[in-house]
């Protein structure tokens, strides 16, 4: 037993220093000679059959290895993690180390902020709804009736007779008009979705819709609110215009455009050398619109308009493909 008992102390305290560094492999020999089915242990165990005064030698004599061994051991990890530590302090901590990539907001998140931020500080307030609408919130409710072109299947995803994808974010304000007495001052930007692909539409595109109602609200008032928010979007020195158009849930109604920001009004492939663009719709809320949520049109009067948010950001950016919004190319985004 004392032969066999010094040849596993010799063979344990070369593999310790064997192992060198490599702390997975001192582990490995801890198992190998200490563990339950380790080599000490099988010799604890060969014990069983001798006689008393055989066990009692022989144990002081394993115990002895194993107290040499759990010291051999534990030295050989302290000395490999000293090392190891030395050796990454022979690292030069001054030398530049990579700089992680940053990331940026996308455009279309960038000038939406910028949307939500200008209309802010004229005192409205965002409120956000469904995209999966019920017919009658994004259609009859803004007094767009069963026959109107607007509802034809090439525009609209229809998912039931009842049930749509929100073609805009107008149903919002017919939802906040239902539970709210005015005043009323909001804007409701989202995704909408609409049955159109090329290079200026996209199925999937972002709006912004805006509301204002109380008493003696004018088109002087809608004139005013829109033309600060031009300016503080594009410049004090863009100019803008209205024109009359028609949308269902406004009258009188208008287009608004701004002066051609490649051209500056001088005319241009861009602009069909019209010297303009057009960047919303709006107009005063029809007197039918507010019957249909139980106001009463002879009392107050409002206006709303609307925008969508991609196209804001092509005429702010200079961007003439709407689809590079949604292509996720870097050599695109990390300009923004």
């Amino acid at each position: 037993m004392e032969e066999t008992v010094r040849k596993l102390l010799h063979n344990a305290v070369a593999e310790f220093e064997a192992a060198g560094d490599d702390l997975q492999e001192l582990d490995q020999l801890r198992i190998r000679y200490l563990g339950r089915k380790g080599k000490l242990t099988q010799l604890f165990k060969e014990l069983a059959g001798s006689s008393e005064e055989d066990r009692r030698l022989a144990g002081k004599l394993l115990n002895r290895a194993k107290a040499e061994i759990e010291s051999g051991l534990s030295e050989a990890i302290k000395e490999a993690k000293q090392r190891l530590l030395d050796r990454r302090e022979q690292f030069d901590v001054t030398i530049p180390g990579y700089r992680p990539l940053r990331g940026r907001l996308h455009p279309v998140t960038q000038v939406s902020l910028e949307i939500s931020r200008i209309f802010s500080s004229l005192g409205f307030t965002a409120v956000e709804g469904p995209e999966v609408e019920l017919d009658y919130y994004n259609f009859e409710a803004l007094n767009i009736p069963k026959d109107h072109p607007a509802r034809d299947m090439q525009d609209t995803f229809y998912i039931s007779d009842e049930v749509v994808l929100r073609t805009h974010t107008s149903p919002l304000q017919v939802r906040v008009m239902e539970k709210r007495r005015p005043p009323i001052r909001i804007i409701a930007p989202g995704r909408t979705y609409r049955c159109d692909s090329d290079a200026t539409h996209t199925p999937m595109f972002h709006q912004v819709e805006g509301l204002m109602v109380g008493e003696n609200i004018s088109f002087g008032d809608l004139k005013g609110i829109l033309t600060i928010f031009v300016h503080q979007m594009f410049g004090a020195d863009v100019a803008l215009r209205f024109r009359p158009s028609f949308f269902p849930f406004t009258e009188p109604s208008a287009e608004v455009d701004i002066e051609c920001v490649m051209c500056r009004g001088q005319g241009c492939r861009v602009c069909s050398q019209t010297g303009w663009l057009e960047i919303l719709g709006s107009g005063m809320v029809d007197p039918e619109v507010f019957r249909m949520v139980g106001y009463d049109p002879e009392k107050v009067t409002g206006f709303a308009f609307g925008m969508g948010i991609e196209r804001v950001a092509m005429l702010k950016y200079g961007i003439d493909d709407l689809r590079l919004f949604f292509e996720n190319d870097l050599r695109f985004l990390r300009q923004f």
